[in-house]
């Protein structure tokens, strides 16, 4: 068994009188791709959001490669990084500007080569030169991707990856990810609602519903379990589920 560099424990994040995550546990190994599965407020990104030290838990505890997030996450964020479609980068700065300002920001060597790589991976080479506010959806989540990779993090933490890119965009995407995962080692731990590119990607999936792990597993053990052909039916099965009353 790897050593585990992703640890969740018994965390709770309430904001005023909802709770969004209620004392969720889990660790997710070295070198594994493990997706945070469920709807709409299961919990998803706020669990990513606490993992990044974004959002402070209300209760419970958080790892990265073995470092207490709450107390001293400035000795691991030069070895982790994150992408979201839902957050912005500088409007009025062209693509290239921006992700030069954060290959600094991360003390990345050879800034230029770096970019022009990741620029051929992902298929951004024609827009550098635009302003970030002029992209388009699909546009903007592969910069997101270009700016999480810049310092080839060990651990990288994905909400959304292939939100708004067409089916062959994200399979190219998908590839690449994949690629760098098995080449680095690192690894990744993402949410996403693409059922199919959890099959494909994923080693292992945690399954929330309402803020809470409701099930955990391979996505082969998982359709097993439920006697599914596929991630999608499982997911509704799981959505539809009655509520557990109390004991």
């Amino acid at each position: 068994m790897n050593d585990p560099v992703i640890e969740v424990v018994d965390v709770s994040k309430r904001f005023d009188e909802v709770l969004a995550v209620n004392r969720v546990s889990f660790s997710v190994e070295c070198g594994s791709v493990c997706a945070l599965l469920g709807g709409n407020g299961a919990g998803k990104t706020t669990l990513l959001s606490m993992l990044l030290g974004l959002l402070l838990p209300t209760s419970g505890r958080v790892y990265l490669l073995g470092t207490d997030m709450l107390q001293q996450r400035y000795r691991v964020l030069e070895r982790i990084n994150f992408s979201s479609p839902y957050v912005d980068l500088p409007q009025r700065l062209s693509v290239r500007e921006n992700l030069t300002v954060y290959a600094r920001l991360y003390g990345v060597r050879k800034v230029r080569q770096r970019l022009d790589a990741l620029a051929g991976h992902l298929d951004i080479g024609s827009f550098m030169g635009r302003p970030y506010g002029a992209l388009s959806a699909g546009q903007r989540t592969r910069v997101a991707l270009a700016k999480s990779l810049l310092n080839r993090p060990e651990v990288l933490l994905l909400d959304e990856p292939t939100a708004s890119l067409d089916p062959d965009t994200a399979d190219t995407i998908r590839r690449f990810l994949k690629d760098y995962q098995q080449e680095s080692g690192a690894t990744l731990l993402m949410a996403s609602h693409n059922m199919l590119e959890v099959e494909r990607m994923c080693d292992d999936v945690i399954v929330l519903r309402r803020g809470e792990i409701v099930d955990r597993g391979s996505p082969a053990a998982l359709l097993q379990r439920y006697g599914r052909e596929t991630l999608e039916e499982v997911f509704i099965d799981v959505a539809r589920a009655p509520e557990k009353g109390p004991s």
